[in-house]
């Protein structure tokens, strides 16, 4: 790897005559990291690690599978087309909403099979899924896609970047605005923010540290996939990000609004801690 070249090699190291991509490792790491944050506080809170565990198991490949499955359904024009490309993922293209649609459902259908509190449970794995995703999205940097639109080497220095994310964000001898490192951010301070919040006794309620992320994400989200160059576009104008990030923002206001009024006896997040 030489950052003084420009792109990093997307080719972390090799095995026999496996190639490993720094894209999976970097996915590989943000998932474990994952299960390690959600498993230590379930336990705090009375769920065991290993339910938690088993979860992950059932949830992690349903979301790539959905996360797949949404890109395709948005690309299905090329896909029809190329019907043997369905399947090779490795190729890229998952969309993050569609694992995270897929992994919420998991989740739901886990929870009501183990007699495990769906909303605590969400809560739990919320930051860690939101630091993830931060992590998840240096994977995209390797690969030197989802980017933004065409912008200027002064540009991305007034930013005060490392050299290295300068380097890389030069594609076929343009610069590009580094939209993966704007979400990255964004995801780090929301989950520095969750991870604050959920620690206050008597202020956020079970399903309250989930639907943050929620409202967080998703309001990041639309505007920075304003930016990006490789959107996923209904009827040609529309942004599908950008659109579900308006409905999943609105609908968790909705909702934190609707059960604080519904069930105000709702436990506190913390009700029943053993630590902090």
């Amino acid at each position: 790897m030489n950052l003084l070249l420009g792109a990093i090699n997307p080719i972390a190291f090799s095995l026999g005559g496996l190639e490993v991509h720094w894209y999976g490792v970097i996915i590989a790491s943000a998932v474990l990291l994952a299960i390690f944050m959600s498993t230590h506080e379930s336990e705090k809170l009375g769920i065991k690690g290993d339910d938690l565990i088993d979860m992950m198991l059932w949830a992690l490949p349903i979301s790539i599978i959905g996360a797949r499955i949404y890109y395709v359904a948005f690309e299905w024009r090329y896909y029809v087309a190329h019907p043997s490309e369905i399947i090779a993922i490795w190729n890229g293209g998952i969309a993050i909403y569609g694992g995270l649609i897929a992994g919420g459902l998991t989740v739901y259908w886990f929870t009501k099979k183990r007699g495990l509190p769906f909303w605590l449970v969400l809560d739990i794995a919320a930051p860690s899924v939101l630091i993830a995703q931060a992590i998840g999205r240096w994977g995209n940097f390797i690969n030197q896609e989802a980017h933004g639109e065409e912008t200027s080497r002064a540009f991305l220095e007034n930013l005060h970047l490392p050299s290295f994310i300068i380097n890389n964000m030069k594609i076929d001898g343009i610069y590009y605005q580094p939209t993966f490192f704007y979400e990255s951010l964004w995801n780090v301070i929301g989950f520095v923010l969750l991870v604050i919040l959920r620690k206050k006794f008597h202020l956020l309620k079970r399903g309250e540290v989930a639907l943050s992320y929620v409202i967080w994400y998703s309001f990041g989200r639309f505007f920075i996939e304003g930016l990006r160059t490789d959107s996923l576009m209904l009827l040609q104008t529309i942004r599908v990000s950008q659109l579900l990030s308006v409905v999943l923002f609105v609908g968790a206001i909705v909702l934190w609004y609707y059960r604080r009024k519904k069930y105000p006896e709702n436990p506190y997040y913390l009700d029943g801690v053993t630590s902090i």
